[in-house]
């Protein structure tokens, strides 16, 4: 596969005589690879966004987007090909209506008008916001905004897409609908995904993961060898997916639980396996 991301010994603080927010990390990640970024609060993964879509620069080493290197020349370009969405989606509006802020991007972009609407109408249909052309953002709920701003980024079809916390402020539901949304569009343009979530499902979901702890990689592996360290990621101040859990409960009884179930059906499929060997 193809290399989109490159991170050479980046290190960052964000001010002199400060402690290192990232310590001389290393990584990479390949077209359309979804990377989840898991970690404490305070242990790097948002400024791990910030520095891939420019809106900071390392004090030491380099990143490279798709072979170019991450810096205030070429700052511009990088931003066209690396979309992000927020935690807080106030932070990135600009338009006075739904369709002006979903609009924005593709103009400044060169957009044709008949691709900005045929755009526009799928990215908010695909997010549930279709009737809220005309609705000024301020107006909406947060599940709402949130969409929007999904919409927004997903309407200029970036090579990599940056989802930091981005479903935070969703019902189950809707995380749900989102992350099918944004799934499906990866898949049909060979986007490289990258969630920095506390979200577990989305979590299990992913390619490879990999897990932050204070500045620096702790572990990056697939998600199933990264949940069967559960008593280790507790000692670092993170959880572990339910199912995880009541596999392991599962097999202090006696069932033995040979593979770490990701989701319900594959533990329940263990289990039909077990019950047809008795």
């Amino acid at each position: 596969m193809r290399k989109i991301i490159e991170f050479r010994n980046v290190s960052f603080r964000y001010e002199d005589e400060q402690p290192w927010v990232l310590k001389n990390l290393s990584f990479e990640i390949y077209e359309n690879e979804w990377i989840a970024i898991i970690g404490h609060n305070g242990s790097g993964k948002s400024t791990i966004a910030k520095l891939l879509n420019g809106l900071l620069f390392p004090q030491e080493g380099e990143i490279l987007i798709d072979g170019k290197q991450v810096n205030q020349d070429t700052i511009w370009d990088i931003r066209k090909d690396v979309g992000m969405v927020f935690q807080n989606p106030d932070n990135q509006f600009v338009g006075t209506t739904v369709q002006d802020d979903v609009a924005f991007g593709m103009e400044n972009r060169g957009f044709p008008r008949e691709d900005m609407i045929k755009r526009m109408e799928e990215t908010l249909s695909a997010v549930g916001m279709q009737d809220y052309l005309l609705t000024e953002p301020h107006r909406l709920s947060g599940g709402q905004k949130q969409r929007v701003a999904i919409a927004s980024v997903l309407a200029i079809s970036p090579q990599v897409l940056i989802l930091d916390e981005a479903t935070a402020m969703l019902d189950p539901k809707g995380r749900t609908e989102i992350m099918q949304t944004v799934t499906d569009v990866q898949s049909e343009n060979e986007l490289s995904l990258i969630t920095i979530t506390h979200d577990l499902t989305e979590v299990v979901q992913a390619d490879r993961v990999i897990v932050m702890n204070e500045g620096e990689i702790w572990r990056e592996a697939l998600p199933r060898e990264i949940f069967s360290l559960k008593d280790q990621l507790r000692e670092i101040g993170l959880d572990v997916p339910f199912i995880t859990v009541l596999a392991d409960e599962l097999n202090q009884l006696g069932v033995p639980i040979t593979q770490e179930p990701l989701n319900h059906e594959e533990l329940l499929e263990e289990l039909w396996t077990l019950h047809s060997k008795t």
